[in-house]
């Protein structure tokens, strides 16, 4: 049986966790069981952040997953974006601390580009956090041919980005690839001139890998 917990957060879970639980001991044993709530408590918030669910990937041709769980808070037309190399439509999605924080790849394809921005860590809520705050982009030929690019953002909590993949690498519609350490944003960006119906709308709440962003149309393959 899979235990649903990221191997992303493997060190965390045993440092912050095993602190937790070693402290909720310490009260029992000292005769402080009701102190032992609060350490309890911060285990079940690692064991919690990282938790990693099985997804139930939609296998129809053209669909476009979520790459992120959390809220979608802006849909954007782009004059230009990096690794695509022009005009682009931009969905924002962002992660709260209580959100699944796993990667996905919202389309089929091979990676072609990583690349690191440094920056600032402003709340991932702010709409400027996502053009300065430290970024890791990852760009995407999908198996039509079209370049796509997914950002991993950091946010005022989150200081820390995993990405698991290397140029060359092939990705699977909802499959892993990273993960964002607390509250966070990432956008995914598709071509302009790709035939891309966009189901959902700004306020939306997704899961990655499963719920469907748009469509691509018929004969181009996603």
């Amino acid at each position: 049986m899979r235990i649903p917990l990221t191997m992303y957060g493997l060190k965390e879970i045993l440092l912050f966790g095993g602190c937790f639980a070693s402290l909720a001991a310490l009260a029992v044993l000292t005769g402080w069981p009701w102190l032992a709530a609060i350490p309890v408590l911060g285990v079940v918030f690692v064991l919690s952040f990282f938790r990693d669910p099985t997804r139930r990937i939609p296998m129809e041709e053209g669909l476009v997953v979520a790459p992120a769980d959390g809220k979608v808070v802006a849909i954007t037309d782009l004059d230009d974006e990096e690794f695509i190399e022009g005009p682009a439509k931009r969905i924002d999605i962002f992660l709260a601390v209580y959100n699944v924080h796993v990667n996905r790849a919202p389309i089929a394809g091979k990676v072609g580009y990583i690349k690191h921005r440094d920056g600032p860590y402003l709340n991932a809520l702010n709409i400027s956090a996502g053009a300065k705050n430290q970024a890791k982009s990852v760009g995407i030929t999908a198996d039509a041919g079209f370049r796509y690019l997914v950002r991993q953002i950091v946010g005022a909590v989150a200081r820390r980005i995993v990405t698991a993949v290397r140029e060359g690498d092939r990705l699977d519609r909802g499959q892993r690839f990273g993960m964002l350490k607390f509250g966070s944003r990432t956008q995914l960006s598709i071509p302009a001139d790709v035939p891309f119906t966009i189901d959902v709308k700004v306020g939306d709440i997704v899961k990655g890998g499963e719920t469907v962003l748009g469509r691509i149309a018929p004969g181009v393959k996603g």
